[in-house]
């Protein structure tokens, strides 16, 4: 047998982390570690390893949620699970450098060979996940749309975000009109759903 491949798995929920263990543990050859991001004291250090399996929606929330952990610790060795639904996830994640990109509905093999060949220093992407990769380029809202959008998504009235960004009354709701046309949306709800679910936010 060769030399050992040391693998971390982190996820939010104990039962996936768990399984995705086990599933990795079937190759003889990884040495494989569960770590939950939330994880405080001792357990919150950083493990040696080749490359880390994570689940794309560790790295979305507030800040990036634990992105920046993650990648000052591992660097690019990152092997992110995602689905196609979810450009949005998908484009930071290829954006922020990980190497793998592995979607959530391939064989369990494909995760195995995906983890091997980032732990290389080379590149995986499920052919599955490319068309959902270019239309999370396509994230049709600007900066200051999408701040607009998330300030409502919060339930924030229209006085309040205008005060909160230092803009007019009048120009957040052109703002959240504008947001509402791009995405295809019927009104401001229907476009946060959209842009929510797409992992924009």
């Amino acid at each position: 047998m060769g030399e050992m491949v040391r693998i971390v798995v982190v996820h939010d929920e104990e039962l996936l982390r768990s399984a995705l263990v086990q599933l990795l543990r079937s190759d003889d050859t990884l040495d494989v570690f569960p770590q939950c991001p939330e994880a405080e004291g001792p357990e919150r250090e950083a493990l040696p390893a080749d490359a880390c399996v994570v689940d794309g929606e560790c790295l979305t929330g507030p800040d990036g949620g634990h992105a920046a952990l993650l990648r000052a610790r591992y660097g690019d060795r990152l092997v992110v699970l995602t689905t196609a639904k979810r450009p949005g996830v998908l484009r930071r994640a290829f954006d922020g450098g990980a190497l793998g990109l592995v979607d959530k509905n391939a064989p369990a093999h494909r995760l195995i060979t995906a983890v091997h060949t980032v732990a290389k220093g080379e590149r995986f992407l499920d052919e599955t996940l490319t068309v959902a990769l270019l239309k999370g380029a396509e994230m049709p809202l600007t900066t200051r749309e999408l701040g607009v959008l998330a300030l409502a998504s919060q339930g924030a009235p229209i006085a309040e975000i205008a005060a909160r960004l230092h803009l007019s009354r009048g120009t957040v709701r052109n703002y959240l009109a504008t947001a509402v046309r791009k995405v295809g949306a019927r009104n401001r709800v229907d476009a946060i759903r959209i842009v929510q679910s797409a992992g924009w936010t």
